[in-house]
């Protein structure tokens, strides 16, 4: 029998005597500085505590009104159509994006799309998701399934077990929920736990977390927050900003929006960067697949290894006039509109174009197969943009 690591005997002890954690102290707030009094300037007068008195409460300032457009090119069969026009508005408008037909229409086919209007969508087979990617987990670590059932048996802070909490999950908002009393309550749960959640997007445009994190760095939330970003995103009016912040707001020229369609479900400028792969294959003779990356990654950072395009890339440096070290300087924009400025870009372009003797289109849908704990059958990149055009068109239709 192979002998358990030290954080499974421990997690094992600890679970099978019946621990309960401590629960966590709120920390106070740190206190005032000193009050200094400047030369020449009077002490301050004592302060003498006055008789409490009722305080009224501040009335919270109405919501804006809903455009009348947004409501109208509503489908029909929408609860509150007056609270999703208003969200969609008032994310446009903090975005500083024109409320136009078009791009109303675009939020509006995406969020059919990803959740035909529920602000917490059901995802199929939930429970299913999470107890495999848990034994995963704990099969990391070396901790035995015994002890991992014992441990989902304990009482939850809303009175049932962990695991009926499980098995009763219908949403990403309830599991969320259900994954921070798991981390604060379950011993050893940050060990085990921390950093980890099968369910990556969220919200009614199932927009990333991890975007929504990066652009509250760049841009003020336009609403008061009570909780993490992670929970704004499961809210309607904080996944339909981020979604539409992540749909809309960033600069590129493409001729049709299907190629948004394809950037918000691949990265942004995935179309973009599809075509150069395929103008690049085109000049270089090498093939290589359109998925829009053009680095290899580790997360989010551009990882030293050479990708398949960059290797393709090095074989024209001579003909693009450019080192192996500005080809690479380069490519690493490739997440930003800067990149169609570089010299690699241009100069790849003209190469393509002369070889072809026609000019060639600056967007192509990516070709990439859809993978998630949430899809349960073969998709790709390709199909997610048809399916969100034809909505769109749909939207645009009821504007006539």
């Amino acid at each position: 029998m192979r002998p358990l690591r030290p954080a499974a005997v421990l997690l094992a002890l600890l679970v099978l005597a019946g621990c309960q954690s401590t629960p966590y102290e709120s920390r106070p707030s740190p206190s005032l500085p000193p009050e200094v009094t400047l030369p020449g300037q009077p002490s301050p007068a004592p302060v003498i505590s006055a008789p409490s008195v009722p305080i009224t409460p501040t009335p919270t300032p109405p919501m804006p009104a809903a455009s009348r457009q947004a409501i109208d090119l509503l489908p029909g069969g929408i609860a509150d159509r007056a609270g999703w026009a208003r969200d969609i508005d008032t994310a446009l408008d903090h975005l500083g994006i024109p409320r136009s037909a078009d791009n109303l229409c675009a939020a509006m086919a995406v969020i059919e799309q990803e959740s035909t209007w529920q602000a917490d969508p059901v995802v199929a087979g939930l429970p299913r998701i999470v107890r495999r990617e848990i034994d995963s987990r704990a099969k990391r670590y070396g901790i035995p399934q015994v002890v991992v059932s014992a441990a989902l048996e304990k009482t939850s802070p809303d009175g049932r077990s962990y695991a009926k909490r499980i098995a009763a999950l219908r949403t990403e908002k309830q599991m969320n929920t259900l994954f921070e009393d798991m981390l604060s309550e379950l011993p050893l749960g940050k060990t085990l736990l921390s950093g980890f959640n099968p369910i990556r997007t969220g919200g009614p445009m199932q927009v990333s977390i991890a975007f929504a994190e990066d652009h509250l760095d760049r841009r003020r939330y336009p609403y008061p927050r009570s909780g993490s970003v992670r929970h704004e995103v499961f809210t309607r009016r904080g996944g339909l900003y981020f979604g539409i912040a992540n749909l809309l707001d960033y600069p590129a020229d493409y001729p049709h929006p299907r190629y948004r369609f394809a950037d918000f479900n691949a990265g942004r400028y995935s179309s973009r960067n599809a075509a150069f792969q395929a103008a690049i294959s085109r000049v270089s003779g090498r093939k290589l697949a359109p998925d829009g990356d053009l680095l290899r990654y580790r997360g989010s950072t551009p990882s030293s290894d050479v990708s398949a395009t960059e290797a393709a890339l090095r074989t024209l440096a001579g003909r693009l006039h450019l080192s192996t070290r500005q080809i690479r300087d380069d490519l690493e924009h490739e997440k930003s509109a800067d990149f169609s400025h570089t010299r690699l870009y241009g100069r790849l372009w003209q190469l393509a174009e002369r070889q072809a003797g026609r000019a060639l289109p600056r967007e192509q849908m990516p070709d990439i197969l859809l993978q998630s704990p949430k899809i349960q059958r073969k998709l790709t990149t390709a199909w997610f943009a048809k399916r969100v055009e034809w909505r769109y068109d749909r939207c645009l239709a009821r504007e006539r």
